[in-house]
């Protein structure tokens, strides 16, 4: 137990597995963490983008900063990844499950295959279960207890318009496996928490005309689209030993936006 705030909030020497850890929100969190003394292992599928930000993280904070390669859509490469992880760190104490892709557009959309459903299930779902089946297996053999964290969306919880019924209906599912995995594994003193963001600048944002950044924004109670060291911020937290007693929430941070939809 911890004896002040500061001390609550540190990660020094946490070691911590982020899924598309080197952009977007990716990037926000992995920065955050960073910044709060954790050691960082980002897994992904662009070597070259990580490379380039674990170099720029090592020139500025004291944490071990690695790259794993890692396709969260295959549990083969899953397992390849969280194994060398394993084999060269020992345990790992924190997993955010970030990664994802977006798909736009309704049922009657989508071809005859259900090509985006199935697309958006398979990572957005799928793939931080797999993730959270490797990783949770090692941390309740390590006794020590640990942290797991879903980025899932503001999406899950509300109806956007335009549609984006598989992303949604993907992200809705991972925000109550959330739940029940906490129920789960709360006797092993791993807690397990979701953020669900909502209009962040991120990857998923680039390209969106000015005008439409501006519908958007003047949709957002609080007047401005989110940074993503905001909601690194947030999973720092839930990381942190001050949010021992936090399990099976499911965080929004959307500026108010689901609250008037």
């Amino acid at each position: 137990m911890f004896t002040t705030v500061s001390e609550g909030l540190s990660l020094k020497g946490k070691n911590t597995i982020i899924t598309g850890g080197a952009k977007g929100i990716g990037l926000g969190i992995t920065t955050a963490f960073a910044q709060q003394g954790a050691n960082v292992a980002i897994f992904a599928r662009d070597g070259a983008a990580a490379a380039d930000v674990i170099s720029d993280l090592k020139s500025k904070y004291d944490g071990q900063f690695t790259f794993y390669s890692a396709d969260i859509s295959e549990m083969g490469s899953c397992k390849n990844a969280v194994d060398s992880y394993i084999k060269d760190h020992g345990s790992v104490d924190v997993l955010v499950n970030n990664a994802g892709i977006a798909k736009s557009g309704g049922l009657l959309t989508m071809d005859e295959e259900l090509t985006s459903w199935l697309e958006c299930f398979n990572v957005d779902l799928h793939g931080g279960v797999r993730m959270c089946y490797l990783v949770s297996k090692h941390m309740c053999n390590a006794g020590k207890g640990g942290r797991i964290i879903n980025i899932t969306s503001n999406a899950g919880e509300i109806v956007n318009a335009p549609l984006l019924t598989a992303y949604a209906a993907a992200k809705a599912g991972f925000n109550h496996f959330t739940r029940c995995l906490a129920a789960e594994l709360a006797q092993y003193k791993i807690r397990v928490n979701a953020i669900a963001p909502g209009f962040t600048y991120s990857n998923f944002m680039k390209g969106i005309p000015e005008d439409a950044l501006k519908a958007l924004t003047a949709n957002i109670p609080i007047g401005r689209i989110a940074e993503a060291i905001e909601i690194g911020a947030l999973a720092a937290f839930l990381a942190s030993d001050a949010a021992d007693i936090i399990t099976g929430t499911v965080l929004t941070a959307d500026g108010g936006f689901s609250i008037q939809h």
